[in-house]
């Protein structure tokens, strides 16, 4: 009696622990939802692209102007660089490796990838577009409200300081983990 007891309840036990192994692939739809939002946001910036194409032949169009475009663009390109990691970072991490041993183009950091470290490349990510939306503020000054600059800046050392903390975080339970390792 007591092993037919015991044998239900592992039996029980393995299935409640393969569903929760396998609930991981709940989160497969949310990164290809990213996939989408990549596409349209390609489209944006194929948009913006062609606006600064069409007014840089016009001689209305200013050197800020021009500037503030392709800041524009470089935004684009660092929110879409910060999608990629998410996307294939994420998906590497929590659902399901990557069979890419032997593609070409594989990148490097995919091999040292795990979640702090996607953590701290996320946080290095906003602080870069951050960073981007700050200079914008800089450059047309004459145009923004000091309050929002300020914010702006407030949020942006948030950024810095959260960054840092991170990483600091992450060095210290590495050394923690090679001590437990040896």
């Amino acid at each position: 009696m007591d092993i037919k007891k015991k044998t239900t309840r592992v039996k029980i036990e393995n299935a409640l622990e393969y569903c929760i192994f396998a609930s991981r692939w709940l989160q497969a739809p949310l990164y290809f939802g990213l996939i989408i939002v990549q596409v349209i946001y390609t489209f944006k910036f194929v948009e913006e692209l062609i606006h600064i194409v069409g007014s840089a032949t016009a001689t209305a169009t200013t050197e800020l102007k021009l500037l503030l475009g392709i800041l524009q663009l470089v935004d684009f390109t660092m929110v879409a660089n910060l999608l990629v990691m998410v996307i294939i970072g994420g998906y590497a991490t929590f659902v399901s490796k990557l069979n890419l041993e032997n593609h070409d183009d594989k990148p490097d950091w995919l091999d040292h990838i795990d979640p702090g470290a996607i953590k701290i490349k996320l946080a290095s990510s906003l602080i870069g577009i951050s960073s981007i939306h700050l200079l914008r503020s800089f450059i047309d000054f004459s145009t923004n409200d000091i309050e929002k600059v300020k914010w702006q800046i407030i949020i942006h050392v948030t950024f810095i300081a959260s960054t840092v903390f991170l990483a600091v975080s992450e060095y210290i339970m590495s050394k923690k983990h090679a001590r437990h390792d040896d």
